[in-house]
């Protein structure tokens, strides 16, 4: 069987699933490194491996392979993977957004949309970006997940396309622990020092703490005393004026009524 039939017959037996010619190969070929479980589940059906115990083997393997930087296989639209890299390890993320939601908590639509709107017109690298989205959002549900507090300007929300918009409101809701905090940042709050632009502040256990810039496409990773200073001070302010954890729930149910 080759690649393209493989594909063309995962996509039947899972269609709600991106399954194209190069994925398959990039999987048999070990350029990618993590595959979840449903995927596997759905190639074994398409390759025939029926019996119980090969199939959990497979499935064992998969998930050891995971455990190593799984973005190593997706080098050609995350360029080295640093970012990534220094998110798995992170105890703590603070992450402040003016005009998109964080990655950590996009929908799979939505991270579609955003990129899409990037400029990315390949469908197939359209769909490794979003591959890659998703599987960042595996740390959240580790037994050792970073504690994430998100700020969110509410004009990020604004540019939330309308016919996606409940359901990505909905599941920022549906997603808050007491490990995952957001708050809105409202427009009613007039001008503020966050006005320069996102970034995220990555702490961890035994090192000092990151803070990643991302620009025009490009990345900045700021490491200066100085300079961690200053955006730990923006991020303090955009914090205290944000609306608290339970009036930002409160705000995005009604966002959700008004649509």
């Amino acid at each position: 069987m080759t690649a393209k039939q493989a594909a063309a017959e995962a996509k039947k037996r899972a269609p709600k699933g991106s399954w194209f010619e190069a994925k398959i190969t990039r999987i048999e070929t070990r350029k990618i490194l993590r595959v979840r479980d449903a995927d596997v589940q759905t190639l074994l059906d398409v390759y025939g491996v029926t019996d119980p115990d090969d199939r959990e083997a497979y499935r064992r393997l998969a998930r050891e392979a995971a455990q190593s930087g799984w973005w190593v296989g997706y080098r050609d639209v995350l360029g080295s993977g640093t970012y990534v890299d220094l998110e798995t390890e992170a105890s703590r993320i603070r992450s402040y957004q003016v005009l998109h939601l964080p990655g950590l908590l996009q929908t799979e639509t939505y991270a579609r949309r955003v990129i899409r709107a990037g400029g990315v017109t390949d469908e197939e690298e359209v769909e490794r970006r979003v591959e890659v989205r998703m599987m960042r959002q595996h740390i959240l549900s580790r037994a050792d997940a970073p504690r994430l507090w998100a700020v969110i300007d509410e004009s990020a929300f604004r540019k939330i396309p309308r016919d996606i918009a409940a359901e990505q409101i909905q599941h920022l809701i549906d997603v808050q622990r007491t490990s995952l905090r957001i708050q809105v940042l409202p427009d009613e709050v007039g001008p503020h020092s966050g006005m320069d632009g996102s970034f995220v502040i990555l702490d961890f256990p035994d090192d000092p703490s990151t803070v990643y810039l991302e620009q025009s496409g490009s990345a900045l990773f700021v490491e200066d005393p100085q300079q961690m200073e200053h955006y730990e001070t923006v991020y303090d302010l955009v914090h205290a004026s944000a609306l608290s954890v339970d009036d930002s729930l409160a705000w995005m149910r009604r966002r959700i009524e008004t649509l």
